[in-house]
């Protein structure tokens, strides 16, 4: 596991039990939210407590609650790495997704309030104003798991959320092989989606749902480079 930039790595001294492993958690998500962990690369419970100035037991759990969000992955006798997906594998968690978010936006669409749509479209605004790469991760990741907040069916959501972040880095290289040029193809999809949601439209919302993470998956399909460089 390659060292973060200097003056990134947080402290905690004499930091144990659940506060310290969310803590951790935290810490190592973030780093593989921006990529500077990539799928394969191992996670070594003492560096990262040498790093952070704790013992293993907090990194330990953090782990364990970042496997569960499908973050990370456990192999026996090797130790905790980010999970690496197959083209194969890929296409069947983006078929997995057609399905589930569609489910989980319809499920949340009559409990979003007026509220919770200016919200939406400050998000989308801030997206078709951005051109950083990671701050638009971020905020497409608002605006999407912000369309299904008023989802309360707890397996569902910890499901979404977990194909989500399974799929984080090969979403990341989509967007960075379209570039600029591609993203009114995605403002395009959010407008409508935006509106139907809004609208408070089912059918709509998970038509124009299914169809913008179907294109992902298409899009992906076509760069097996991807693949090969994760």
């Amino acid at each position: 596991m390659t060292d973060p930039p200097e003056g990134s790595v947080p402290h905690f001294p004499g930091a144990e039990g659940g506060a310290a492993s969310g803590r951790v958690a935290s810490y190592v998500r973030d780093l593989i939210l921006r990529d500077e962990l990539r799928p394969g690369d191992r996670i070594r419970q003492e560096d990262i407590a040498e790093r952070l100035g704790m013992s293993r037991v907090p990194v330990r759990e953090a782990l364990r609650m970042l496997e569960a969000e499908g973050l990370t992955e456990h192999e026996a006798n090797k130790g905790a790495r980010v999970p690496r997906l197959s083209m194969h594998e890929l296409d069947v968690v983006y078929r997995m997704r057609e399905r589930l978010e569609p489910l989980a936006l319809a499920e949340s669409l009559l409990a979003l309030d007026d509220e919770d749509h200016a919200r939406l479209e400050d998000v989308q605004r801030q997206i078709e104003a951005n051109t950083d790469l990671d701050r638009f991760l971020e905020l497409d990741r608002d605006f999407h798991l912000g369309t299904y907040s008023g989802c309360h069916i707890d397996p569902l959501n910890a499901m979404v959320t977990r194909l989500w972040n399974s799929t984080h880095h090969y979403r990341r290289a989509y967007v960075a092989l379209g570039g600029q040029d591609r993203m009114w193809v995605v403002n395009f999809e959010h407008r409508l989606l935006l509106d139907a949601v809004v609208r408070r439209d089912p059918t709509d919302a998970e038509r124009f749902l299914e169809g913008h993470i179907r294109r992902t998956r298409i899009e992906l399909g076509r760069h097996p480079s991807v693949f090969a460089d994760s």
